[in-house]
C-alpha cells in the first residue's frame, strides 16, 4: 500500500511546522507522501510547507474555507496513494506511527481505522487534564483513548485511516462540523464496511484550546449528535444521554442537600474522589488530577446542555437541523 497524509489546515502555520518536524522522523521505510490542504486561511502554511519538500513527499494546496470535512474530501482527490491517513494539524505523531500502521494493516486488514490520542510530556497542564477528561474510561467510555468497550468504534478524524476504496464508495465527509466523522462512519457500517481500532497507533492531540474554547467545542459535538440519532436512528444510543443526566441529577443531588438528603450528593463526591485518583495516577501530578475535574465538569455541562438543546429543537419543535442550527453545516 502507498499512504497518503491528508492534513487540513486553518490559520495554523505553526502546528503544521511542528506536525511535518514529526512526519520526517518517521522510522517507516518505504515512502510515503503528505498533503496540506489550506483551507481559506489569512494564515499561511506555504513557506512552512516548502521548508521541508526535501524532507518529505509533500504538496500544498489552498482552496477557499468550506470546512474540514470538505477540505479532507479535497486532499483524498489530489492524493496518490491507495489509503489516506487523516491528521489534524494539531496532532504530534510518534516516530513508529506509520510502522504501526503498516503493521496493523497487515496483520488485520481494515478499510477503515481509528487511533488513540494521547498526551506528550510537553503538553501544558490544561491540555493534559482536557486530553484526561476526552480520553478516560470513567469520562467517556474511552472512545479516544483506546479503551472503548461501548458498541462499535468509530474512528474520529484526528486520527483516521480510510482506504481509496472506501472514500470513492462514499465520497467521504458530509457537510456537518463536528459530526462529519461518526457520520462517515456510519454510512461506512450501512455499505458493509468494518471498522477498528489500532491501538498502537497513537498521536498526541495537542488542543490548543483555553477552558472557554474547550466548552464550545463540547457543546457542539452535544448538539451534533441528536442530528445524527435523526440521521440514523436505529445507531443511536441511551449512552449519549449520559451527560445531560449527570448534569440533571447534579441539580437534584444539590436540592436534594438543601432539604437535608445528602445521598445523592455523597455518590456525586465518590465520584469526583474516583477521577481525581484515576487522573493522578495516570498524569502522576496533582494539579493536573484537580484540572481534570474542572475538565470533566465543563465536558459534561457543554456536551449534554448542547445534546438537550439539539434534542429539543429537532424532535420537539420539529425544526430541520440545517436551520435550527447553521453553526453545525458549511455551504
Amino acid at each position: 500500500m502507498i499512504y497518503s497524509f491528508i492534513i487540513p489546515v486553518y490559520n495554523r502555520p505553526d502546528e503544521i511546522e511542528e506536525l511535518l518536524e514529526s512526519l520526517s522522523q518517521q522510522t517507516y521505510q518505504n515512502d510515503f507522501e503528505v498533503v496540506v490542504v489550506e483551507d481559506g486561511s489569512s494564515l499561511s502554511c506555504e513557506n512552512v510547507v516548502n521548508k521541508y519538500r526535501d524532507l518529505l513527499s509533500v504538496s500544498y494546496y489552498y482552496k477557499e474555507n468550506s470546512g474540514p470535512g470538505a477540505s479532507r474530501n479535497y486532499g483524498m482527490q489530489k492524493a496518490k496513494g491507495s489509503y489516506f491517513i487523516i491528521l489534524d494539524s494539531d496532532c504530534l505523531l510518534p516516530d513508529s506511527y506509520l510502522q504501526k500502521v503498516d503493521e496493523c494493516l497487515k496483520n488485520d486488514y481494515v478499510d477503515c481505522f481509528g487511533g488513540p490520542d494521547n498526551a506528550a510530556a510537553s503538553f501544558s497542564d490544561i491540555q493534559k487534564a482536557i486530553n484526561f477528561a476526552m480520553t478516560s474510561f470513567i469520562t467517556t467510555g474511552g472512545i479516544r483513548g483506546g479503551s472503548e468497550q461501548i458498541g462499535k468504534f468509530q474512528p474520529r478524524s484526528f486520527n483516521m485511516g480510510l482506504s481509496k476504496k472506501a472514500f470513492e464508495a462514499t465520497q467521504g465527509f458530509g457537510k456537518i462540523h463536528p459530526g462529519e466523522d461518526p457520520d462517515l462512519v456510519i454510512r461506512l457500517w450501512k455499505m458493509g464496511y468494518e471498522t477498528r481500532l489500532f491501538e498502537p497507533a497513537y498521536v498526541y492531540h495537542k488542543r490548543r484550546i483555553d477552558w472557554q474554547k474547550f466548552y464550545r467545542q463540547v457543546n457542539k459535538f452535544g448538539k451534533a449528535r441528536p442530528i445524527l440519532n435523526q440521521r440514523y436512528p436505529e445507531y443511536s444510543k441511551i449512552t449519549f444521554w449520559f451527560p445531560t443526566l449527570f448534569c440533571l441529577f447534579i441539580i437534584l443531588a444539590v436540592s436534594s442537600a438543601v432539604l437535608g438528603n445528602f445521598y445523592m450528593g455523597a455518590l456525586f463526591v465518590l465520584y469526583f474522589i474516583v477521577l481525581y485518583i484515576s487522573a493522578l495516577l495516570r498524569t502522576k501530578d496533582f494539579k493536573i488530577a484537580a484540572y481534570a475535574i474542572i475538565a470533566t465538569l465543563i465536558q459534561f455541562y457543554g456536551y449534554g446542555s448542547g445534546f438537550l438543546k439539539s434534542n429539543f429543537k429537532l424532535f420537539v419543535l420539529n425544526q430541520k437541523a440545517e436551520e435550527a442550527m447553521p453553526e453545525m453545516f458549511f455551504k
